[in-house]
């Protein structure tokens, strides 16, 4: 009996110790990646007055301030405006995704047409988790929404495994369910 006690004690720290290295492989890393849209906009002072452009993806410095648990790497597909993203864009951004070898991504778009670039990427991909978000001022602007928008999606890619999302405003749908009001500009 007593080394039947010693066995199974010796067994249990075995598949402790196996379960522990596996929960170490399994550990979750998302692929972010940068489309453009007002989440990425800047409004540097020029000579001849105000005007947006595109630099650092918004993820990196909402990412600093939050010192992840997970892994992650920051990619840029493009830098427009959700209006100018055209059919070949979407193109590149599939497959960029489809030849990643990770299986979550988090994609910051435009408003406007986020709901267009989930569509053609369900349509595409359906072995991997992807959650589009945004923001209506940018990340730079000190009312911005963008830091919780990213946070729902970041909770979002630790709920799911598969599918094509969008969040925005606090909450997340799937991109079929999702729904926009085009006075208010919100997603419900």
């Amino acid at each position: 009996m007593y080394i039947c006690k010693i066995a199974i004690k010796r067994h249990f720290k075995m598949l402790r110790k196996l379960f522990v290295d596996i929960c170490y492989l399994l550990k979750m890393k998302i692929v972010f990646i940068q489309t453009g849209g007002t989440i990425d906009k800047d409004y540097p002072h020029t000579t001849k007055g105000w005007a947006f452009e595109f630099g650092e993806p918004a993820t990196h410095r909402i990412l600093e301030k939050l010192n992840p648990s997970f892994e992650y790497e920051v990619l840029t597909s493009c830098q427009k405006d959700s209006l100018e993203i055209t059919e070949e864009d979407r193109a590149n951004l599939f497959y960029l995704i489809q030849n990643h070898e990770e299986r979550k991504f988090i994609i910051t778009h435009g408003t406007d047409t986020m709901l267009e670039t989930a569509a053609y990427l369900r349509k595409r991909i359906k072995d991997k988790l992807i959650i589009i978000t945004g923001s209506m001022r940018p990340e730079r602007f000190s009312n911005s929404e963008a830091p919780i928008n990213l946070g729902c999606a970041i909770a979002t890619a630790n709920l799911m495994k598969k599918g094509v999302f969008i969040a925005m405003h606090g909450i997340v749908k799937k991109n079929s369910e999702i729904k926009r009001n085009l006075n208010t500009g919100k997603y419900f």
